[in-house]
């Protein structure tokens, strides 16, 4: 499969498929730092029902619990989900959904004018981003979970605004967990890298993006953010992918405390990149444009011209194929990095790894 308007690299596998963002539904009109100072509420796990009746009755009760979370936001070209992260008016959503729009307005579930709102921060190397509403009235900020007590095979529930049909749901199981997925360029920044993704088999279509992965005790374990598609067959049914719970709220605290992320938790080379391509346009590799200043790319001697062709012994054809090896890793680690020099000559140095900046 070739790229679409988000494209999907699994580490543990070489398949390549295309994704689009589950996230804005062109031009409809609008129908560990600190916890936050109203964190988000806790929860307890139900029982797993049963039987055919009890499981339809947990659906029931999970959607009607939810869903007055679940919040329209509207940029004036686009629309997509949103979550009530706390009382305070913030509302948590996926970077590429906000794009480059400051102000936004935000219908919730429960109808209503719309309320304007505007940016917090965004986060658009995780795709993540914070809003916060003017009118904070009868907001109901939803229950987090810990999306790393999920077991492949859970019922999931994907809540959101699929092509502005508000307060949608749709279901299926977690699929996979553990997948590094990476989109296309999106407005307000570059493409995101997800680590630790959870695949899940929930339909998410353009518009579920920043809405809410349940499972049926009524807990957010996931931001929808990617769905796949063959450019030659259409929509893959059954193939999408959320931000983890932990991660979202890890970034949500820092950004409602300080007004950015602060640590990232992922590692950077120190060096702002590009694809390479061959005569015929073939991606060889990823050039480097600039070096950062005394950071390990400089120290282990890499210069703008150089292309990085392997990391680790992974080959890094793309500039997404690098981000995707380098969120594997932590800042601190060392990375064999193998070059190709603009004279042709070969070598291999050794990159004490940075953390990735905030910007990307």
């Amino acid at each position: 499969m070739q790229l679409s308007r988000k494209v999907l690299r699994t580490v543990a596998a070489p398949a390549v498929a295309a994704l689009v963002a589950g996230g804005c539904a062109p031009g409809t009109a609008p129908g560990q730092t600190s916890p936050p100072a109203t964190p988000p509420k806790t929860g307890t796990a139900a029982p797993v029902p049963t039987r055919p009746v009890e499981l339809e009755t947990a659906y029931e009760q999970v959607i009607k619990r939810v869903l007055p979370s679940i919040v329209q936001i509207t940029t004036g070209q686009a629309l997509g989900s949103g979550i009530v992260y706390d009382t305070d008016g913030h509302i948590l959503t996926n970077a590429h959904v906000v794009g480059a729009a400051k102000e936004f307005q935000v219908t919730l579930a429960t109808g209503g004018k719309p309320r304007k709102a505007r940016l917090v921060s965004s986060y658009p190397p995780g795709d993540l981003a914070i809003i916060q509403v003017e009118n904070k009235n009868g907001l109901t900020p939803a229950t987090f979970g810990r999306s790393a007590n999920l077991k492949v095979g859970q019922i999931v529930l994907a809540m959101g605004n699929p092509l502005g049909f508000s307060g949608s749901v749709t279901q299926g199981i977690v699929s996979a967990l553990g997948r590094t997925v990476t989109g296309e360029r999106h407005a307000g920044g570059g493409a995101a890298t997800i680590t630790n993704a959870v695949q899940t088999s929930a339909p998410i279509n353009p518009g579920n993006s920043g809405g809410a992965l349940v499972d049926l005790s009524g807990q957010v374990i996931g931001i929808p953010t990617l769905a796949a598609v063959d450019p030659n067959l259409g929509a893959a049914p059954g193939l999408g992918f959320a931000i983890p719970s932990d991660t979202a709220t890890d970034i949500a605290r820092q950004i409602i405390r300080y007004g950015r992320v602060v640590n990232s938790h992922r590692a950077a080379l120190g060096v702002r990149v590009g694809t390479a391509v061959d005569a015929d346009g073939n991606p060889i590799g990823v050039a480097v444009g600039s070096v950062s200043p005394g950071g390990g790319a400089d120290k282990a001697g890499i210069r703008p011209g150089d292309v990085i062709v392997k990391v680790n012994g992974t080959p890094t054809p793309t500039a997404s194929a690098l981000s995707q090896v380098l969120v594997t890793l932590k800042p601190g680690d060392r990375a064999r990095v193998e070059l190709r020099q603009p004279d042709g000559t070969k070598s291999t140095v050794t990159v004490v790894l940075s953390e990735l900046p905030a910007g990307g």
